[in-house]
């Protein structure tokens, strides 16, 4: 993981981050362009890197540029090492290193442009005005003119109303998706079902747990891009949520199988992690609760039960939690988002292009905007990776050879081991 993340930051400043958040010459409404490859962002000659700024969600309103692809950068990084957890212990680590590049060139930066990208409500008040000047519009025909333009210099997923707040699909059902078909493609461990595997310290599980919950609140909060209420009550629904979804994955565990574990209960904390995440902006607390307690019980489900009953080898779950726990926090986006259940609705950037209000909000529409936002990310990572694992087997391969993967991948790939006592 550690590679991977000086992988992609690498990847990011060259080029991952133009592809993820400029404007598209070609296929702008999947893609963008390269027009600030090589962190080439300066707005003008006589301006450098430093003047460049990006809006943020309130308008007038912007931040510098370099914060921005800071905090993207983050996000990038940590998407392709969610992968990797899927099928631990079975992958080679070149064919690791030359997916990741492909991975996160052809899946992540078009996903991120696709439900991210837009130009912010300062362009679209500008918009509204110059089409007013020009045309002697009304300000509401206006400002849905210039709705209209701003949309097309935005991703497909956004202009569709899809919302998702800190990655639920970008992140989560992304890499997750690409997890499940990787540990499929390359099929069981060895020993798999026959021999026992449990985890490897309970103790560094619970450390890793904790030390995310604790990170996550900057995904989370920082998301709102501003210090602001947004963001507070996206660090409050990232608390009860989480919290949540652990209670009800120890509880569902506790009448599934007679007992609580400690690997349960923080199995569940980042279900509700994941599962809050596009919707920690947009829910009230209450509604944060709903989706935590949900998202527990189901991936609890789906990783037992079902994961048993198909008999798939997901190492670390990545799919019964991420994949499924981001389908179950995007779809409820659009559920608790509705201002009568406490959520915050949706800005409505027509009845006030200059300001940005809550306008009305149709529950079933915002529904099946998310249901789209899902189906596409997990028909384009799912293929697509699928087509890239395929390429870096018939290269390079994917798995090692028998004799190394049993001795284990850390002596014969790396010639080091974790312990030496």
């Amino acid at each position: 993981m550690f590679a991977i993340v000086c992988v992609v930051a690498i990847i990011w400043v060259l080029y991952g981050y133009s592809l993820a958040f400029s404007e598209g010459t070609v296929a702008n409404a999947f893609v963008g362009g390269l027009t600030k490859a090589f962190l080439n962002i300066a707005p003008a000659k006589d301006k450098t890197i430093l003047d460049a700024t990006v809006a943020t969600f309130s308008n007038g309103v912007v931040i510098p540029e370099l914060v921005y692809v800071a905090f993207q950068l983050t996000f990038a990084c940590i998407t392709p090492a969610l992968i990797v957890g899927a099928f631990a212990k079975r992958m080679k680590f070149s064919a690791l290193l030359v997916f990741t590049v492909l991975w996160v060139t052809f899946i992540y930066c078009p996903i991120a442009h696709m439900v991210w990208y837009w130009a912010g409500p300062d362009e679209l008040a500008k918009a509204a005005k110059a089409v007013a000047e020009a045309t002697g519009a009304d300000a509401k025909k206006a400002a849905e003119a210039a709705l209209d333009a701003v949309k097309m210099n935005s991703g497909w997923l956004f202009r569709s109303d899809a919302i998702d707040f800190a990655g639920g699909t970008v992140v989560h059902i992304n890499a997750g998706i690409a997890g499940l078909v990787g540990a499929l493609m390359l099929g069981k461990r060895i020993g798999y079902g026959k021999e026992a595997m449990p985890p490897h310290s309970l103790t560094f599980t619970m450390v890793g747990a904790a030390l995310l919950w604790v990170g996550w609140f900057g995904f989370n909060a920082g998301s709102a891009l501003e210090a602001n209420a947004t963001a507070a009550l996206a660090m409050i629904n990232t608390f009860v949520a989480t919290a949540a979804a652990a209670l009800a994955w120890m509880f569902a565990e506790w009448v599934v199988k007679g007992k609580p574990s400690l690997l349960g209960l923080v199995s569940g904390a980042v279900a509700g992690l994941v599962a809050i995440t596009p919707a920690s902006g947009f829910a009230g607390p209450m509604g944060a609760i709903g989706i935590g307690v949900i998202a527990g019980v189901v991936c609890f489900l789906f990783c037992t039960g079902i994961k048993n009953a198909f008999g798939y080898d997901d190492s670390l779950d990545v799919f019964g939690v991420h994949c499924v726990g981001g389908i179950i926090g995007a779809i409820l986006t659009g559920v608790f988002v509705s201002p009568s259940l406490g959520g915050t609705g949706v800005t409505d950037y027509i009845l006030k292009p200059g300001e940005g209000v809550v306008g009305d909000f149709v529950m079933m529409a915002q529904v099946m905007a998310q249901l789209k936002a899902v189906g596409v990310t997990l028909l384009w990572s799912g293929i697509g990776s699928a087509i890239l694992y395929k390429l870096v087997d018939l290269t390079i391969g994917l798995r090692p050879p028998v004799e190394e993967e049993r001795e284990g991948l850390d002596v014969t790939a790396h010639g080091e081991r974790a312990y030496n006592y």
